[in-house]
């Protein structure tokens, strides 16, 4: 190699021997008109290159292949000053090496060539590979961070399942941070379109091969990832072929339409529950394309968020399954509204709206016989299925010994007796009653207390508590329980209830029994469906508790005098059966007479249509709800089927589909969305027999 002196010009040997050695590469050039030659190098250059010195010495760098300066011309021009300049340097195993030429110019004298210059060659890879490594963390960290955000949003989003739109805003969520589109499917014996968690049945959606036949079905790729035979993701192309019936046919002719161009592909991901597929998220990465277009770390993002849905809507279906169960296990307990003779009799049960299971409370009104009506109201501790078990025994033995002693005391010491003998853990609380027509037509009540709230007896304006002798709990009795008596006169009224019509956290329970006398003596209603809306109206709006009411009225004279003040609405609890059809057109058909409405056939054929409905087309228990709105009859049917109501031109084939023409025929119908179901609503004039209307909502 030829050393710094020979390129320099005369010089020591020991500068020579020090420049040579340093770890630095070091060359020196020479400008010649265009050209800048390598005139020497040291060995830390010359391993850097893998090249041998004598072969670079001599090499214009502005020509070489090996040698790719940023800007050739912007090195030339600039050699008098001191400057830098990238550098892209072709080692000799075919590497390239990102570098920075520290280039200095050396002033010419009697030992230094004009346009001689000495560089420093820094290499970059070091420093690349570092900036590198950081920008790619923090673009991974800020990944991570979008991708927590998202799922956090994601759970609050979850929390309110009553939410109708929350899985759109789900969808939502993901298409403004992850994917171009994303959409919700949900399953339960058939696929359909989501925007929310809320169970939802109707009987318009797809239902495709039967659940056994989803995993044998080897043309339809959705279906079998929707029976469980796969769990991976799926790539689906929506302008294929697929065969008429199947899911992946039925998924992409609603997803083809939001697709545009002419890759159709988008990802199918399952949606999973914790023993099977609840439903699907179909994703579209952006720009198009299938599963690899769609990233490691957004498919990651993706699974997670159907992972979490998934959960939800597993726990929302079990509340939901619990929650029927429940109620409609309460509701077989319970009696329907009693029809008896001589007396005026209404009913109510609801149990508390914010919790899930069954409870304790009831009634049961025993026609004893032709004279002789057993009421009964009672109350179990607790909120479980294990009060609402007691609460059936306790009714059955109550019932077996009502039949057999006609003076509650006695009944009630039977009913100590066996039920301390069961050793059953429940504290309950009851009140019997039996109510007996002598020879005159009066009616007189016996009545025995244990430990319950004491019955309200309201006569001419005045309420008081019949208190009596009271007792202890059921269980507790030691015998000899006390029958109190009370005659009742023509337009007494007695009414039953349970503490959640008069208890709250705000006021203690003898405020509560005031504020219950202080309504009932002013109520002004002339029947006893009348009497206890009014109680519901003003004590239950917000119960705490589950509420039971029994009210009993004794008909005066004076039943049909007009003036009445009160709300006129009733309400009733109807089991999904046929057989309530025929109980609302009776509800109807009281209630008209009651209030002196005209034309109550149009409003019985009406609501006898509505209820059908929602008895067919419907699930869980029916509501119906009369109002008189003071120009006619407003009839409400509540059921859990949130699809609308539509007219039809009959079913072919079969008898029937003509209801919502005939109740278009009777009056003004529309219909809501409720927090349960829907509303379907209808409004009958008197007088008249109105022309088809339009459905308002």
């Amino acid at each position: 190699m030829r050393g710094p002196s020979a390129a320099l010009g005369p010089g020591s040997s020991a500068l020579a021997a020090a420049l040579g050695a340093t770890q630095i590469p070091l060359a020196v050039l020479r400008a010649e008109r265009s050209r800048l030659h390598v005139t020497w190098v040291n060995d830390a250059l010359a391993r850097a290159v893998g090249y041998a010195a004598d072969d670079v010495v001599g090499v214009d760098v502005l020509t070489d292949p090996r040698v790719r300066p940023s800007d050739p011309q912007a090195a030339l021009t600039a050699l008098a000053e001191s400057s830098s300049h990238p550098v892209v340097l072709r080692r000799a195993d075919g590497a390239h090496v990102r570098c920075v030429a520290h280039l200095s110019a050396v002033p010419a004298g009697p030992d230094v060539p004009p346009g001689t210059l000495v560089a420093a060659v820094q290499d970059l890879t070091a420093e690349l590979t570092a900036s590198a490594e950081q920008a790619a963390l923090v673009a991974e960290e800020r990944r991570e961070r979008r991708s927590l955000s998202l799922i956090a949003r994601v759970s609050d989003l979850l929390v309110d399942v009553d939410e109708p739109d929350g899985l759109r805003e789900i969808a939502a969520l993901l298409e403004s941070q992850v994917v171009e589109r994303a959409r919700f499917f949900l399953f339960d014996n058939g696929l359909w379109a989501a925007d929310g968690l809320g169970p939802y049945r109707s009987t318009a959606r797809h239902h495709g091969p039967s659940g056994r036949m989803l995993s044998r079905c080897t043309d339809d790729p959705v279906g079998r990832l929707l029976a469980g035979a796969r769990d991976d993701v799926l790539e689906l192309d929506l302008a294929a072929d697929h065969p008429q019936g199947t899911y992946a046919h039925w998924l992409a002719e609603r997803l083809r339409p939001d697709v545009p161009g002419d890759d159709a592909r988008v990802v199918v991901q399952p949606v999973p529950g914790r023993r099977r597929t609840v439903g699907l998220l179909v994703v579209r990465p952006h720009g198009g394309g299938g599963v690899e277009a769609l990233g490691s770390h957004d498919r990651t993002v993706v699974e997670l968020v159907a992972r979490r849905v998934g959960l939800s809507i597993d726990n929302v279906r079990l509340y939901d399954r619990e929650h029927r169960l429940c109620e409609t296990l309460q509701r077989a307990m319970l009696p329907e509204q009693a029809e008896v003779d001589g007396l005026d009799v209404w009913t109510y049960y609801s149990p508390n709206a914010d919790d899930a299971q069954v409870g304790g409370d009831w009634y049961d009104v025993l026609q004893i016989d032709a004279r002789t009506i057993g009421v009964v109201i009672g109350d179990v501790v607790g909120h479980d299925v294990e009060a609402a078990a007691t609460m059936g025994q306790l009714r059955s033995v109550v019932r077996s010994y009502a039949f057999d002693i006609t003076t509650p005391g006695p009944v009630l010491d039977r009913v100590d007796q066996l039920f301390g003998g069961m050793r059953i853990a429940r504290a309950a609380s009851l009140v019997y009653s039996a109510l007996h027509r002598d020879d005159a037509g009066r009616w007189v009540l016996r009545y025995s207390r244990a430990g319950h709230l004491p019955l309200l007896h309201v006569r001419d304006g005045q309420a008081r508590q019949l208190t009596g002798r009271g007792g202890l709990l059921i269980g507790f009795g030691a015998g000899g329980r006390a029958t109190d008596e009370v005659v009742l006169a023509p337009g007494d009224v007695v009414v039953y209830y349970t503490d959640g019509l008069v208890e709250r956290r705000d006021r203690s329970l003898r405020d509560g029994l005031a504020v219950l006398e202080t309504v009932a003596a002013g109520v002004t209603a002339r029947d006893a469906a009348g009497i206890g809306e009014d109680l519901l109206s003003r004590l239950a709006d917000q119960p705490e508790d589950d509420v039971a009411v029994v009210v009993l009225r004794v008909p005066g004279p004076d039943d049909q005098l007009a003036g009445a003040v009160s709300p006129r609405r009733r309400r009733w609890a109807l089991p999904s059966e046929p057989a309530s059809i025929g109980r609302a057109r009776h509800a109807v058909l009281r209630t008209c007479e009651t209030w002196e409405i005209a034309d109550a056939a149009n409003a019985e054929l009406v609501v006898s249509e509505l209820v059908a409905n929602a008895v067919l087309h419907g699930w869980g228990h029916v509501a119906l709800q009369l109002h008189d709105t003071g120009d006619g009859l407003r009839i409400e049917v509540e059921d859990a089927n949130p699809t609308p109501p539509i007219t039809t031109d009959g079913h072919p084939g079969r008898v029937g589909g003509f209801g919502m023409q005939i109740v278009e025929r009777l009056a003004d119908w529309g219909w809501r969305q409720s927090r349960a179901g829907k509303v379907v609503w209808a409004k009958v004039r008197p007088g008249e027999m109105p022309g088809a209307a339009r459905p308002v909502t």
